[in-house]
């Protein structure tokens, strides 16, 4: 779902009561615990947890305008999303990921091509995002894109 915001507050203000508590919980949690040198804001859309271009410049290669993506959040139609760009580009960080999930959450993982879908808010497994928050730096996530970059 678009909403026009500019501010992940401002997002989250727009939101039914329903998505309020659980997409504020998860903006607090990854403030709070996001690798050191990430900023905040908007991206896509969407509450966003990036790498500024103060640290990478180059940016996104698909736009070198916004700075480098790292973890989004989103509330859609039938879930809220949690998009980890470390889940899909380091293998170990996956399977970990994978791993874990049930020992932290009462239904099946629900993992899409660039998400991880919670269809039940009340089942979110904040415990597992926040050590998942400090599972990669942005040091070895910069290095990890840029080799994905070279191979291209």
């Amino acid at each position: 779902m678009q909403y026009k915001a500019d501010s992940p507050e401002d997002y989250i203000s727009q939101l039914t009561e329903e998505r309020k508590a659980p997409m504020t919980k998860l903006h607090n949690l990854i403030k709070k615990h996001m690798p050191k040198g990430l900023e905040s804001g908007m991206g896509y859309g969407m509450p966003a947890y990036f790498v500024p271009k103060s640290i990478y410049p180059d940016g996104y290669h698909c736009k070198p305008f916004p700075p480098l993506p790292f973890i989004n959040i989103a509330s859609q139609k039938n879930f809220i999303a949690l998009y980890h760009s470390g889940l899909y580009a380091k293998k170990e960080l996956y399977d970990w990921f994978v791993g874990e999930y049930p020992k932290h959450a009462k239904y099946k993982l629900d993992m899409g091509k660039s998400c991880v879908r919670f269809k039940k808010v009340d089942d979110i497994p904040y415990d597992l995002i926040q050590e998942l928050l400090g599972k990669m730096t942005v040091e070895e996530w910069i290095d990890i894109y840029e080799s994905a970059m070279k191979k291209k």
